[in-house]
């Protein structure tokens, strides 16, 4: 029996998936990314945003074809809008014979198994259950970086997020247990371990009564063969000064943070439910860069928050002129049903959230292209992500570059390298969000 897996939405939602083909892999069942290949598929899907939640539709609605049309013989849905959405699914795709929720993922097996037998039925687990013990996986990343989960669900509840109904309450993965998984990784070829959460940074104050996370990076960063730790979805206001000390004194820690702020409008902040202000992230980012001069901070913006005034709007311009953000993205606000924001007042205009959002985005792109000029004449080690067919130039990441979401090195050389390996690199011309490079020789 061959399995169609099709994973949708974040790199956390990756990580499921991984777990999910390990354990169907155990089991016996092979892999294809043929869809004329397939026996049954399997939809990973992400209901965090309108666009998220349509691709993850219209993917059930192409596979549902599949199904009907006799070229597979079973389709299950799995991930966030499967578990948020199971009954409307039930209803409008009876295509799908299962629903595996995100509680639910370690019993996929089951849920092959079943509907094969013509038995299928749906698979919730208990809410807010530990999480799941990863086991083996099965990289879709290449195999020389590996996002690490390490906790499930938030107690965030900001007003305009629906993860925490869908994904439950903050539930951190044992301490052991992920160097246990992050063993088995770096002796399978990882170097970059990214560690993801909803919110890494409150990482253990469930299971250890305090900020655990500085001492997982300690403990990770002992292992042998990983060479890169990067951090990513770090609350500035959870930010402590330990976790500041640890990154700038652990050399396997990457000079990387990810800081997704939403908004610099103290009144856009407080109506978005985030628990700091303006002020405080001033003075978050300054300590930052203080202690650690060559951190790369990114963070992520969203635009047209229901209220959002043209001063709002201007004054977080202004603030993100101002900071000079390395890595910067944008949304425009997104009104999901069963939130709080969806149900306030002076909701903003699409085509005004989309004006702002490009306004925002051109002037990042103006502060990147100068961030890229001054790399210029630098030397920086970066991992080879893989080769430009039929050309001299290799695919590279810098510390600076998070896979998937900043930008690459272009390397100019005839030497024979390897994805994975490390290597030293004279910066010498550069784009907006690229930079370009040739081999370093001492």
């Amino acid at each position: 029996m061959k399995i169609l897996f099709v994973s949708l939405g974040c790199d956390k939602n990756l990580v499921d998936t991984e777990m999910m083909l390990g354990l169907l892999g155990r089991e016996g069942y092979s892999f294809t990314d043929d869809e004329a290949e397939a026996d049954i598929v399997v939809v990973n899907t992400c209901c965090f945003i309108g666009d998220a939640k349509e691709e993850s539709i219209n993917t059930l609605l192409e596979m549902a074809e599949l199904k009907e049309s006799g070229q597979v013989r079973a389709l299950i849905a799995a991930g966030c809008l499967a578990q948020r959405y199971r009954e409307e699914i039930q209803k409008e795709i009876p295509q799908v014979d299962a629903i595996v929720g995100t509680d639910a993922i370690k019993e996929i097996a089951d849920a092959v198994r079943e509907v094969l037998e013509g038995k299928g039925r749906n698979h919730y687990g208990e809410p807010d259950s530990a999480p799941t013990a990863p086991g083996d996986r099965v990289l879709t990343t290449g195999g020389h970086y590996a996002y690490l989960k390490i906790a499930e669900g938030c107690n965030k509840h900001c007003t305009y997020c629906i993860i925490p109904k869908v994904r439950g309450n903050y539930r951190s993965v044992p301490m052991d247990e992920l160097v246990t998984q992050a063993g088995k990784l770096a002796e399978q070829g990882v170097r970059e371990l990214i560690l993801v959460a909803q919110e890494t940074t409150l990482y253990g104050t469930d299971l250890y009564g305090r900020k655990y996370l500085p001492d997982l990076l300690r403990e990770l960063a002992k292992i042998s063969g990983i060479y890169w730790i990067r951090i990513l979805y770090c609350y500035p206001e959870e930010i402590t000064e330990e976790l500041i000390e640890t990154i700038a004194q652990e050399p396997k820690v990457c000079h990387y943070l990810d800081i997704p702020i939403q908004h610099a409008a103290d009144e856009v902040l407080k109506r978005m439910g985030r628990r700091t202000h303006q002020e405080e992230l001033r003075q978050q980012i300054s300590r930052l860069r203080e202690r650690i001069p060559d951190i790369c901070l990114r963070t992520t913006l969203i635009s047209g928050f229901p209220g959002e005034t043209e001063e709002d709007f201007r004054e977080l311009y202004r603030f993100v002129n101002e900071m000079e953000f390395d890595r910067l993205g944008v949304f425009t606000y997104s009104q999901e049903e069963d939130t709080k924001a969806a149900e306030m007042p002076d909701q903003v205009e699409e085509e005004v959230k989309e004006f702002r959002r490009d306004e925002l985005m051109e002037l990042q792109q103006a502060i990147s292209f100068d961030k890229s000029e001054n790399m210029v004449g630098r030397v920086l080690e970066v991992m080879v992500e893989g080769k430009v067919a039929d050309e001299d130039v290799y695919v590279t990441r810098t510390y600076r570059d998070a896979p998937g979401v900043d930008g690459y090195l272009f390397l100019n050389t005839t030497a024979a390298l390897m994805t994975g390996d490390f290597v030293k690199v004279l910066i010498t011309d550069y784009n907006e969000y690229d930079l370009i490079g040739e081999m370093y020789h001492e």
